[in-house]
């Protein structure tokens, strides 16, 4: 038991990376998903053409090849060369990643909705910024809330790639002990702090699907 409590803190270091991460991505990419999503069904081919090709090559190549590539390759593309730390690097992969996952699944959402609410609005005179905010928007958020919920599940382990940057989250934290004091249970305690995060978010989820319920038809 002592040795258990002996990685408490230095585990819970490494999970306030691994947290770190997850709310810059899950704060920045959920708006931009959206903004993508109404920019792809928009009436414009060449946006929606161009967010198309976004989405496709994000989702089409792995998160770790575009993690290295902004932190390795960004700086020698020419007039374009930035040159970022560690932390930020990561969270442009990850936020760019995550909003074309988001994209979609805000894109389905929105095209679920039946035409007669959109004319159902016009006809009492809405704007299509208030006929979206007042009557769309919260139909949307009931119908995508299990897809957002996975995927946001699924980026608290996708943090751990991290690791390829030398970033010291939860999980390359573990590793260290394990190579250090060749004992496995770093890796049953890491197990531990990823099922109560995780935990946490499916009980938020669950309270937000309860709350947007009442939009039931």
């Amino acid at each position: 038991m002592d040795y258990i409590l002996s990685l408490i803190g230095p585990m819970a270091d490494g999970t306030v990376v691994t947290l770190q991460m997850f709310s810059v991505t899950i704060v920045l990419s959920l708006p931009l998903g959206l903004a993508l999503a109404l920019a792809r069904i928009s009436r414009f081919p060449a946006l929606s053409g161009a967010v198309g090709v976004y989405i496709w090559l994000m989702r089409g190549t792995p998160l770790m090849l575009q993690l290295l590539f902004v932190y390795y390759g960004l700086p020698f593309i020419p007039y374009v060369g930035v040159t970022l730390p560690e932390f930020p690097a990561a969270a442009v992969a990850f936020v760019l990643n995550y909003a074309a996952y988001f994209a979609e699944i805000f894109r389905a959402g929105v095209q679920s909705i039946e035409r007669g609410q959109y004319e159902g609005a016009k006809v009492l005179g809405m704007t299509y910024g208030q006929t979206m905010r007042r009557v769309i928007l919260p139909q949307v958020i009931k119908r995508v809330l299990p897809p957002v919920s996975n995927e946001t599940i699924t980026l608290v382990k996708d943090t751990s790639l991290i690791y390829v940057l030398a970033m010291n989250d939860l999980l390359r934290v573990t590793r260290s002990i394990v190579q250090r004091d060749f004992d496995l249970t770093p890796f049953f305690v890491a197990a531990v702090f990823y099922l109560a995060m995780t935990f946490v978010l499916t009980w938020m989820f669950e309270k937000m699907e309860k709350r947007y319920a009442v939009y039931d038809e």
